[in-house]
């Protein structure tokens, strides 16, 4: 972990690259917000023909940029950290290799071809699941990976990121494969070795640009030797749907948010961000989301939301760009509440399915529209974030 913070300091210049490791983005203060922006085909009306100042802009609000090739391919001359998306084992109907190599995709006892459960409709999935275990096809996902970043991409968005089982017939149902390599059904623990050798390889093969996993937080036990490796072999776990995932509830259960949290603190513990992908559609789940985060913040990690509405240029919420400055210590409960202080303001989150809850706040204190605040009173899954006049810390 030492060596990572250590490292992360190379982007400002302070110190010179480590071997073997790349460089997360910058620590900065745990109170700023670090905009991950998602410029798929919605945002092509804002990537197309920016002019210079509106270059300018995304550069100064977007941390970083989930970006497609090869669309994306002559636009990293003007937005250099862009990461560019690859899914871990899709293989699709009309791609070159399925045609070439129809023996990397799984199949099941009955030799027919299963899919990656997602968009499935009327027996079909728009994606085969790949074999990550066969090793030609790990050799030819790093070679197609090595010519997208060798275009000027500064890392990878690994999508499908799946130690849990997420192999299914064309209807979506799981199906559990053959393994190719014992001609028996393959064991989870069969999928998770596999899948984590190859995102050891990935890593080994792209040492100096950064790499995000989008994987699946519930997957396995946190310590679990498979999940660790995993997290090891990224830069960042993408967390998606954030805090404003529907499934998480109150406490520290197996969907809890409080484990939830927890997990994020399993990542920062080995020296590795997060991307909080947050989903929510409303006005009051963008604060909870964003509140979230804030709970979390450890100086590395990004917040990311899906909706143009409030982070294209031209219509951004300025809660992507707070500031609240220093964390003075992690988040805690208080008051049935979980609370997080900063030298600027503070953060209050009331867990999914709890009853609301009235507080007082310190004099002074303000919402993110600058509207004084005396107390706060927060259902479920509310949230405040509030700016309090800045305290002094000792250096």
């Amino acid at each position: 972990m030492i060596l990572r913070l250590v490292c992360a300091f190379v982007l400002v210049g302070l110190l010179a690259p480590c071997p073997g490791i790349s460089a997360p983005l910058p620590m900065v203060s745990e109170g700023a917000v670090r905009f991950y922006n998602i410029a798929d085909k919605d945002f092509d009306r804002f990537s197309l023909r920016p002019s210079g100042k509106q270059q300018q802009w995304m550069r100064k609000h977007y941390a970083r940029m989930q970006t497609y090739s090869p669309y994306f391919d002559d636009r990293v001359t003007w937005y250099p950290n862009a990461w560019v998306y690859k899914d871990s084992y899709a293989i699709k109907p009309h791609w070159e290799i399925f045609e070439s190599h129809p023996e990397w995709v799984l199949r099941d006892e009955r030799d027919r071809m299963l899919y990656i459960p997602w968009g499935c409709r009327d027996g079909r999935c728009p994606q085969y699941a790949a074999d990550v275990g066969n090793p030609d096809f790990r050799a030819n996902w790093i070679a197609e990976a090595r010519a997208r970043v060798g275009r000027g991409y500064r890392g990878i968005w690994v999508d499908d990121v799946n130690l849990a089982w997420r192999v299914s017939d064309g209807e979506g149902n799981h199906v559990r494969p053959v393994n190719p390599r014992t001609g028996r059904p393959m064991t989870l623990h069969d999928w998770q070795t596999s899948f984590t050798q190859f995102m050891e390889e990935i890593r080994a093969a792209f040492p100096d640009i950064e790499i995000a996993h989008n994987s699946i937080w519930y997957a396995d036990d946190f310590d679990k030797t498979a999940i660790v490796r995993q997290i090891e072999a990224a830069d960042y776990i993408n967390l998606e749907r954030g805090a404003t995932d529907p499934g998480l509830e109150a406490g520290s259960g197996r969907w809890g948010l409080e484990r939830f949290l927890s997990f994020v603190d399993a990542i920062h513990a080995r020296g590795r961000g997060v991307i909080f992908m947050d989903y929510g559609a409303s006005e009051r789940q963008r604060e909870y989301g964003l509140a979230a985060w804030l709970l979390i913040s450890s100086g590395i990690d990004l917040m990311s939301s899906n909706q143009l509405r409030w982070t294209a240029p031209g219509f951004f919420w300025t809660g992507y760009s707070l500031n609240l400055q220093q964390a003075l210590g992690p988040r805690y409960q208080w008051k049935g509440l979980l609370r997080r202080d900063f030298r600027c303001g503070m953060v209050l989150l009331n867990q999914p399915e709890r009853a609301k809850v009235r507080v007082h706040v310190p004099a002074g204190a303000t919402d993110l529209q600058d509207k004084p605040i005396e107390q706060v009173s927060l259902g479920g899954s509310e949230a405040q974030i509030l700016r309090t006049e800045c305290v002094t810390t000792a250096n």
